[in-house]
This record gives structure tokens, sequence and C-alpha cells, in this order.
């Protein structure tokens, strides 16, 4: 079992991060262990079972490449608020069998969203 994906974000962003997360995907923040949270970043969950950790990198790049695979049954009601909001969707034309598109978060990571 995957318990979570950490990917990067440039320190002091938490807002942006949420709006992205929480405002545009529909994710829920959960609270970092304090520990933890004076380090900056977020993290979030959906109720696909997802849990991604949005950790602060000093020499942030985003990942053009490298990235996260997310199930969703609500494809494309999921892509119009992507675009609404702003965020590029890229519908995946290759043929391997399952309904999938990518996309960029609010720092230029690459997301991809995968019907299930």
């Amino acid at each position: 079992m995957l318990h979570h994906v950490q990917i990067a974000c440039p320190a002091g962003t938490e807002d942006a991060l949420r709006e992205f997360y929480v405002g545009v995907l529909g994710m829920t923040e959960k609270p970092k262990p304090p520990v933890l949270a004076v380090r900056g970043g977020c993290w979030f969950t959906d109720e696909y079972g997802s849990e991604l950790h949005l950790g602060v990198e000093e020499d942030f790049r985003p990942a053009r490449k490298a990235h996260p695979a997310l199930g969703r049954p609500d494809l494309d009601s999921l892509a119009s608020r992507l675009e609404t909001a702003g965020y590029p969707v890229v519908w995946a034309n290759d043929e391997i069998g399952m309904r999938r598109f990518h996309t960029n978060d609010c720092h230029g990571n690459r997301i991809e969203f995968v019907e299930c």
C-alpha cells in the first residue's frame, strides 16, 4: 500500500497550495504534526484515498516529468474546474487502456488524473 506521495513547493506558499489543492481540486488539508509543521508546506487528502504532502525545498524547481497519478471517477468535471480556474488540462491520446489527463499545480508540478 502506498501511504502518500511528497512533492516539492517553494517556502511561504501555503496559501497558494490551499487555493489549488482545496479550492480547485476539492481536497482536504490534513494537519501536519507540530514537529513537522515548523518546516512549512501542507498535507492534503481526498475522499478517494489519495494523500499528497507538499514539502518546502529551498532550491525549488517544479517536477515537470515525475508526478503523482491520482485516481478519480469524475475526470470531466475535474478537468472543467481546472480549466475554469486557469490550469492546463492535457488529455492523453495514447492507447494504454485508461482515460487520463495531466495538469500542473500552482507551482508547475505535473499531476496526472486517471479514471477509476
